[in-house]
């Protein structure tokens, strides 16, 4: 593999995994937000 290809897409593929992160993050707390919700 092209060591240029690497250096580029490491950034882009780590912003990416923690964007990805932090967004599910987000949807599973809003998931159980919900339910908790339709619980009570």
């Amino acid at each position: 593999m092209d060591g240029r290809l690497v250096l580029v897409a490491t950034p882009v593929l780590l912003a990416a995994g923690w964007a990805l992160f932090h967004i599910g993050r987000a949807a599973v707390g809003q998931l159980q937000l919900m339910l908790k919700r339709a619980r009570a």
